[in-house]
């Protein structure tokens, strides 16, 4: 499972206009899902994501979780970020796990989020939609459940 976390003063997503999912300060984290993901992946990127420490404390260090300042998680599924463009410009897909099967496990992710006490606002899995932020920093992470990076 793959994951771009971006620590936002304010994210929403639409699909076709209408408002899916909207937090103030908190975590952007776009969610993709690769093929033989299982449910540990999902729980351990919850988990990560969670206690991601990239929130200043009183001196300035990026020392707290989106937990710790009380924030919320915009949670979109993505899964163009299994997209390898390594030997030619049209990236493949062949990575990314089957819609049902990544669906569920998008699912379980954001569930576990919201166990760890974190609320979590989503996109609308399998639409186009528009993702709308604030990278406040800017501060970007990339994880990945099999820790590839």
């Amino acid at each position: 499972m793959r994951c771009v976390v971006q620590r936002v003063s304010e994210a929403y997503v639409t699909v076709e206009g209408q408002e899916t999912g909207r937090i103030e300060k908190g975590l952007c984290a776009l969610i993709g899902v690769e093929v033989g993901d299982t449910e540990k992946d999902a729980v351990y990127m919850a988990g990560k994501i969670v206690k991601l420490r990239i929130f200043e404390d009183e001196n300035d260090k990026m020392n707290l979780s989106v937990k710790d300042v009380q924030g919320g998680v915009l949670a979109v599924s993505q899964f163009t970020l299994l997209g390898d463009a390594r030997g030619q410009n049209r990236p493949g897909f062949t990575q990314a796990e089957r819609p049902e099967r990544a669906n569920e496990l998008y699912e379980l992710c954001c569930a576990e989020m919201r166990k760890l006490g974190v609320p979590v606002e989503n996109g609308v899995f399998r639409t186009h939609m528009m993702v709308h932020l604030v990278n406040d920093g800017p501060v970007t992470i990339l994880l990945d459940s099999h820790k590839n990076f």
